[in-house]
């Protein structure tokens, strides 16, 4: 943390503006596409979005984004709205992941809850209070946390439907499909009611989580661009869960996903749905009428990857190790890139060698990896030993960070009553 703070809020360092040029993103980005083909390695298991395809996924899409961000590249249109469906696809990912878990688990125990929410949230929390950020500076992580609370209480009201449970009645299935009808309603109702929306997240204490320059409508703008990609990967799991309960996929080494014919006809499909979708990008006019079409069609580049990725068998088998080692960092290397890559809250290029700006990008970002792989580790081990796994040791410690943040809110107060 106190190099955190010497790099971004202490004048120790200078810092440079950022200028968009194509070859300052572009070259990066065939570098790291050759970096990632040459360290490849077989898979464990060859099923639809293993674990080492979804970490591949991660790491190659955030190491594009870092890219995207240090190269100034939100400048440029087409790129902007492939950065987009980025950051979808790991909402995407968090409603196929969750809703897997809790399906096949039936695990919805307050550890589980404790687990997840401490590992998204733990350094974000501590950057806060060091770095004097409000939580929606970090705005990711307040809204992959709202969406595994809502996948949550989805799943956990009555009645809970798991599959251990449909595999006995298909009558289940439905019900849990009217839950997911009932979620996207919800959905829909606070995308287009915004007073509705900043009334619920206007009430003290929700309003200093996510509260920005004494409003919420950057919340809001957020939470309302990707508002349907969590409920597709939710529906996309039931639906892939479903199939593969009734074997309906070949999921062996080297198999198609599907009959030959079928394969053949989906992959088409697909190809021609992700061209399509990256010639729409590249002619959109301006960012707010891309911005109102991207919810909707979004999922069509996500799927169409999914299938390329997944449906010839020798894909399934391979992934790239490269990739996949910066996936299992990607929100640790999200969130720190703010101050110790970007800095001055990412407006700005982190300068440590004046003078020369290739010595310095690679020092600096040799750096900003090993503290980010070095947090994760930190993170990972304190979530084991902060969160037991004994329930009533467990609510004994939650009273005792939750009289904390108490404390912490509290002072917040004073002080914004004091500054008016």
């Amino acid at each position: 943390m106190a190099y955190f703070y010497m790099c971004d809020r202490a004048n120790l360092f200078m810092k440079e503006n950022k200028f968009y040029t194509h070859s300052s993103f572009f070259i990066p980005i065939i570098y790291i596409l050759v970096l990632g083909v040459f360290y490849n390695e077989n898979t464990k298991e060859t099923k639809v979005l293993n674990r080492e395809q979804t970490d591949e996924w991660k790491g190659w899409m955030q190491l594009v984004i870092l890219i995207y961000h240090i190269s100034g590249a939100s400048t440029f249109l087409p790129v902007y709205m492939h950065i987009r469906v980025l950051v979808a696809a790991y909402l995407f990912q968090t409603g196929y992941g969750h809703f897997s878990y809790f399906w096949i688990k039936g695990d919805f125990g307050i550890h589980r809850v404790c687990q997840v929410l401490f590992r998204l949230n733990f350094l974000v929390v501590v950057l806060c209070i060091v770095m004097d950020r409000p939580y929606q500076f970090y705005y990711f992580v307040p809204l992959v946390t709202v969406w595994f609370m809502i996948i949550y209480i989805t799943l956990s009201l009555w009645p809970q439907i798991i599959q251990k449970k449909a595999n006995g009645n298909c009558f289940w299935h439905f019900g849990l499909l009217l839950k997911l009808g009932f979620l996207l309603l919800f959905i829909c109702f606070l995308a287009y009611s915004q007073g509705a929306f900043e009334k619920i997240f206007s009430l003290w204490p929700l309003s200093k989580c996510f509260e920005l320059k004494g409003n919420v409508y950057e919340w809001w703008f957020r939470w309302r661009l990707d508002r349907y990609v969590v409920f597709h990967g939710m529906l996309f799991a039931f639906i892939y869960l479903a199939l593969q309960k009734r074997q309906v996929l070949s999921e062996g080494k080297g198999e198609p996903l599907f009959s030959n014919k079928i394969s053949n006809f989906l992959l088409f499909i697909s190809v021609v749905s992700f061209l399509t979708y990256s010639i729409w990008a590249s002619s959109c006019k301006n960012k707010a009428e891309c911005n109102e079409l991207h919810p909707s069609v979004s999922v069509v580049q996500i799927l169409a990857f999914i299938l390329i990725r997944n449906i010839p068998g020798y894909a399934r088998s391979v992934y790239s190790s490269f990739f996949a080692w910066f996936g299992k960092i990607s929100l640790e290397l999200f969130i720190c890139q703010y101050h110790i890559w970007l800095a001055a809250d990412t407006r700005g290029i982190l300068v440590l060698i004046p003078g020369n700006p290739m010595l310095n990008i690679i020092v600096s970002t040799f750096i900003f990896v090993c503290v980010a792989h070095e947090i994760s580790q930190i993170t990972n081990d304190l979530a084991q030993i902060i969160i037991p796994k004994d329930n009533s040791s467990l609510l004994k410690r939650l009273a005792c960070i939750a009289a904390f943040f108490c404390g912490l809110l509290i002072l917040s107060s004073i002080q914004d009553k004091s500054k008016q």
